[in-house]
């Protein structure tokens, strides 16, 4: 962890890596399905994250029709995996379903060269979180794909799994060594009480990676457990701490904030990241 010592009427420390610049950070946006290359070129972004289903569907995404043209594509195409999965649940009517529609998932992110799957820690339902770390790491175990696949931090929900630092670093403990990645994102963090002036060096010393940062601002206060994204500049987070986030994590950045605005928000990050 970072500790930061600074003069009354000095910058505030995330300002002051605001300052630096970074070379070949690539900046890109959750878009559509429809068509993720043309929503790339509208945007400006240098990489796409997309569903490849309903995200809150159990069903088995179908066969894109322009599959070969985004595998032939140098586009970085990144996969969110549906809402619905919760591989820690105790309830086998949502467990079994959750390990097969992120199998499911993870075979047709490999059918367009996916760069990766980004998926919920999900929660676990009998109060277990020991049992819950057991139930992901038998999933990981389980899985059949070599399309990486990242864990998320969520904002809210008890018995989370991947909302609070510490009990990511128990579910790291169980699955830290089957190759799975991490996603940061900025909004689930600040909404679960954590403080994102020291979050990617937190992080990184239980992971020893980031691989992908979820760049959003919040629309409520520290600690409330709501995910409700905001464009940059337009929520509670000081713009100037999440380019300092981005900036220390050094991955790519996806933001999911709503459609009018987020050309702004690459273009925000670019001008300060980069």
């Amino acid at each position: 962890m970072l500790i930061f010592i600074f003069h009354r009427g000095a910058k505030p420390p995330w300002q002051l890596l605001a300052l630096s610049r970074l070379a070949d950070v690539l900046i890109g946006s959750h878009v559509s399905p429809k068509d993720p290359l043309a929503a790339a070129e509208a945007e400006g972004a240098d990489l796409v994250q997309i569903f490849l289903g309903n995200p809150q569907s159990w069903k088995k995404p179908r066969p894109r029709d322009d599959a070969d043209r985004l595998k032939a594509s140098s586009l970085p195409i990144y996969v969110h995996a549906p809402y619905l999965i919760n591989v820690a649940s105790a309830n086998n009517r949502i467990r079994i379903p959750s390990r097969k529609i992120l199998q499911d998932t993870c075979d047709a992110a490999a059918d367009i060269a996916a760069t990766a799957v980004i998926v919920h820690g999900g929660h676990a339902d009998d109060d277990d979180i020991a049992a819950g770390c057991e139930r992901w790491r038998k999933t990981m175990e389980r899985l059949e794909t070599d399309v990486p696949v990242y864990l998320e931090n969520t904002a809210g929900g008890d018995h989370a799994m991947a909302r609070h630092f510490e009990t990511i670093a128990r579910l790291w403990d169980d699955i830290g060594d089957t190759g799975i990645g991490f996603c940061l994102d900025t909004c689930h963090a600040w909404a679960a009480g954590e403080a994102l002036i020291d979050a990617v060096d937190r992080i990184k010393s239980i992971t020893g990676r980031i691989d992908l940062v979820h760049c959003n601002d919040s629309r409520d206060a520290a600690g409330s457990g709501a995910d409700r994204h905001a464009n940059i500049g337009t929520g509670k987070i000081d713009p100037e701490l999440l380019v300092a986030v981005v900036k220390a994590a050094g991955a790519p950045v996806v933001c999911e904030t709503a459609d009018e605005g987020r050309k702004d928000d690459i273009a925000f990050l670019r001008d300060h990241v980069c």
